[in-house]
């Protein structure tokens, strides 16, 4: 079964096709971060305008690739939620329109499941029940992934975003757009120690996260230094921040991995990408005797292979849409 997939929630154009959910003929990606460095982050009416510009031309390219014409296509796959919601309604309505015209089921899949099928298609021996940490710009939860289409969120944050307190942390130290990866790369070169960060708990949810209190500290900190015409050890800061969101991700995630009882983990999203974050991880779950699952760097951030991936198995669900498809900011993974 081939499927056209769509994936427009954010800044990232992307159409894909990817065959029986686990093996991607194609994957074309139109970046839109030289566009939004400008501006330090994403200028939704501007990331929208972007995506109806490059849409149908990515999805020629990306049946080009594939080598397949439009009357190979079994099914459209798109993001309907959540997501900024201009750049969501794009991808929707084209794919509502590419359905129609071609006469095939129209699949609507969520964003983040979107992204913890992205494991399988780096992992094709990978199938549930496993335990999936997702961490993006927007989310931060801890899944119980107990079938293909259900899942059940155990732990989430109650505030911020992990990904969200990377880039706006290395906004404030002045890295370019996207944040999240030039604070990664410099904290490599940093002593931890100098600059302790607070990693929260958030009372009677043991598996709920806060990223806040984290955030305001770094913040703080920096502000205080320019006040007071101090220099500040920025690598070093970067690998205490980077220290803090780990110690509150892997702690919780590694206590839901004994709680259920499973000796698989994933993780997802573009923070997954994050140095600190996967080495600790790494040893955690050898520790345990766990396997871990850890996408390449290229499906860790938003792709249309991984909408395609999860299209698939929603479509053995019987989870198909009509017309009347709507887009949605937010929206429950459940």
């Amino acid at each position: 079964m081939n499927i056209l997939a769509i994936e427009s929630s954010c800044d990232e154009t992307a159409v894909a096709v990817v065959q029986d959910g686990r093996t991607v003929l194609a994957d074309c990606i139109a970046s839109q971060v030289a566009i939004h460095k400008t501006y330090g982050g994403v200028v939704p009416e501007i990331a929208s305008r972007k995506h109806i510009e490059a849409i149908y031309g990515l999805a020629d390219q990306a049946l080009e690739t594939a080598g397949i014409t439009r009357q190979d296509i079994d099914a459209v796959g798109v993001t309907y939620a959540p997501g900024l919601i201009g750049a969501v309604l794009v991808g929707v309505n084209f794919a509502k329109a590419a359905a129609m015209a071609l006469q095939v089921p129209l699949i609507p899949v969520h964003h983040i499941r979107g992204h913890i099928a992205a494991n399988y298609l780096a992992f094709p021996e990978l199938e549930p029940p496993f335990l999936c940490l997702v961490v993006s710009g927007g989310h931060s939860m801890i899944v119980d992934v107990q079938d293909y289409t259900k899942l059940k969120i155990l732990g989430s944050t109650r505030d911020d975003a992990a990904g969200e307190c990377f880039d706006k942390v290395a906004r404030v130290l002045g890295m370019p757009y996207p944040g999240g990866a030039a604070l990664d790369k410099l904290a490599r070169t940093g002593t931890e120690g100098k600059y302790p960060m607070p990693v929260a708990h958030v009372s009677g949810s043991d598996l709920d996260m806060s990223f806040s209190g984290l955030k305001t500290a770094a913040l703080n900190l920096i502000h205080n230094a320019e006040q007071k015409g101090e220099t500040l050890d920025v690598p070093s800061l970067c690998a205490d921040f980077s220290k803090a969101v780990s110690d509150t991700l892997v702690p919780r995630t590694m206590a839901a991995l004994e709680q259920t009882g499973y000796k698989k983990l994933a993780i997802a999203g573009g923070v997954a990408a994050n140095s600190r974050i996967r080495g600790d991880f790494e040893t955690a779950c050898a520790k345990l005797g766990a396997e871990l699952y850890l996408p390449p760097l290229k499906l860790c951030g938003d792709n249309g292979a991984m909408i395609g991936a999860q299209a698939y198995y929603e479509y053995l669900a019987g989870h198909t849409a009509g017309q009347d498809l709507n887009a949605y900011a937010t929206m429950s993974i459940e």
